[in-house]
This record gives C-alpha cells, structure tokens and sequence, in this order.
C-alpha cells in the first residue's frame, strides 16, 4: 500500500492511500475438474529459420521447400522444453554475452528522430517523504477531458484516519457537484507531471470525486497521451 500527501483546494495537504484491488479470478480454461498444464515446444531452430533458408537457398527457396523440406530439424523441433533463459542477441543475430548499452532516444511529433542521450535517472514524486501533490485548480468538466485525453490507468484513494476521510470526502464533493475533475500536479509548484516511482513514466493526472450520502470515491485517473488536432 502505497502513501502520499495530497494537497486540497485550500493549499492544505494530508496523507492519502492508494487502495490496490485485487482481480477478480479468471475463468479456467479446459474440461471439468480437470487441471490444464502449460508446456513449451520447440518451434524452430536457427538453421530453418527465414534467413538462414534465404542465404543457403535464395529468395526463392518454395521448390527448396518441397524438394527437402529444410525448414524442419526433424531432430529438434517439437522438443519439450523444461526451461528457458532469456538470451540477448545483436541486429546481426549473434548473441551479446555482455549487458547491451541503453539509449534514450527523443523522438519528435512527427515521428523523426530528434536526439540520443544516456538515460537519467528520474526519482518519483508521489510518495509520503516529499512535497504534496497539488491541487492546481486548473478543472475541466468530465465529458471534455475524456475527449481530451486516453486515460490508461485509474486509482482509488483511501482516507487512513477519520481527519483524512472529511478532508478527502470534502474534495469529493466539490467535484462531485461541478461535475468536473481538476489536474494533479508534482514538484514544488505542482508543474511537474506524476513519477510513482524510480525512472516511472511520467503521468497527468486528473482527481475526479464522486458521494452518495456519507460515502464517497476519489478516483485519479492516469494519463500520459493527449489528443490533440493534427495542423
């Protein structure tokens, strides 16, 4: 269970939970009473995969095909295999027995290539050890940000205490009646998009709210695409 401090339209900040909610089951797959165990095969070996039978054979290796049948190891394929470890190979198909280097690449709107850089260490902001999430002020009504925005992930909040249940419920309300969710921001001066953790992806992140009576619901609604009319 993951704490935070969240700050409310006042400027006034509490600790808040996020309640994690467990799936339900999935349904089972096979017969009746029966249980279903998961295998692996062998499906291919590196001699009959594409461009080995393209380089023995040429383009055109169909009568190939039917002549040998060269793309079946009759000696391997359909093998069980009890284990597998996960091996990294280069774009020439010859395995890296060293860690790969990772790059960050910036990419531009119009899907071009802008910049190359070593990746920075981002820390997150949503935590109870730092400055609050604020409350920006900054609403907009609920048919027009999910026109506006793809929302990816949702999250309930939970008050821990009875001081934080009028705070959050009070939140709640507020929304609730404007019919409106209002943008989360991080950082000191609450600019800075959500990073719930290390090197996270970085969220905007709308508060919507939500009573019935004494009851209520804070849902933040995550999002890091926007929607926006091509020029």
């Amino acid at each position: 269970m993951l704490n935070f401090h969240l700050s409310n339209s006042a400027d006034r900040n509490a600790t808040v939970s996020i309640s994690t909610l467990r799936a339900p089951a999935a349904p089972q797959m096979g017969l009746p009473d029966a249980e279903v165990t998961f295998r692996r095969f062998l499906a291919a070996t590196r001699e009959t995969l594409h461009e080995t039978l393209q380089s023995k054979h040429g383009d055109d290796y169909a009568q190939a095909l039917i002549a040998g049948d060269p793309e079946i190891d009759m000696e391997q394929i359909g093998r069980e295999l009890p284990r597998a470890n996960v091996v990294y190979l280069s774009s020439k198909g010859e395995v890296l027995y060293a860690s790969p280097k990772i790059v960050e690449v910036i990419i531009n709107p119009d899907g071009t290539e802008k910049e190359r850089r070593d990746p920075v260490d981002v820390p997150g902001n949503v935590n109870d050890q730092q400055v609050p999430i604020h409350w920006t002020g900054k609403k907009m009504k609920k048919q027009d940000a999910v026109r506006k925005f793809v929302f990816q992930r949702s999250i309930q909040l939970r008050h821990v205490d009875g001081l934080t249940y009028d705070f959050m419920y009070g939140m709640a309300k507020e929304l609730h009646e404007e019919n409106a969710m209002v943008l989360l921001g991080g950082g000191a001066k609450g600019k800075d998009p959500l990073i719930f953790h290390a090197n996270g992806s970085p969220y905007h992140g709308f508060l919507e709210g939500r009573v019935d009576s004494l009851r209520y619901q804070l849902l933040l609604r995550l999002s890091h695409l926007e929607l926006k009319r091509p020029a």
